[in-house]
């Protein structure tokens, strides 16, 4: 998987889970058909929204996008549906070509201690793999044990 169809992936998940979202609090609010929507929804909508995070900040590293872009990357998925035109644009601006950077290069950007770590996790898929998966499961943890957004209605 190219760091192009992994960002575009989850992009286009974090998207569907803002309008499973939108539609669950519609259904409540609105409808008043009960929380059902907004509970499957907004778990959904939190994992994938943490995995877009950990995506952005991975592909960020690898892209050499610099500090400012990841972070404005990152900070996209808040917006609803602001992903998709984030990936268009990255896109469109030939900021998500190239393959995953296994090894170093004359760049300088290459010669820093997080692009050796990446090198290193990239060389290693299950590790790496099981990282992420245990760190998404981490922050989903101590989310739900914090409580929902705005505290329990």
């Amino acid at each position: 998987m190219t760091p192009r169809l992994l960002f575009r992936s989850v992009a286009i998940a974090e998207a569907v889970t803002w309008a499973l979202l939108i539609a669950g609090m519609l259904g409540k609010y609105v409808l008043q058909v009960g929380e059902l929507g907004v509970q499957v929804g907004g778990f959904l909508h939190g994992l994938v929204f943490i995995a877009f995070g950990m995506t952005a900040l991975l592909v960020g590293v690898n892209q050499h996008w610099g500090p400012k872009l990841t972070a404005i990357a990152m900070v996209t998925a808040i917006v609803p549906f602001g992903t998709i035109p984030l990936d268009r644009g990255l896109e469109k601006n030939g900021l998500l070509d190239g393959a995953w950077r296994r090894a170093r290069t004359d760049d300088p950007r290459d010669h820093t201690r997080v692009s050796g770590l990446l090198r290193w996790m990239l060389a290693r898929p299950v590790l790496f793999t099981t990282v992420l998966v245990l760190g998404l499961i981490s922050v989903m943890t101590v989310l739900m044990t914090a409580g929902p957004p705005g505290g329990a209605s």
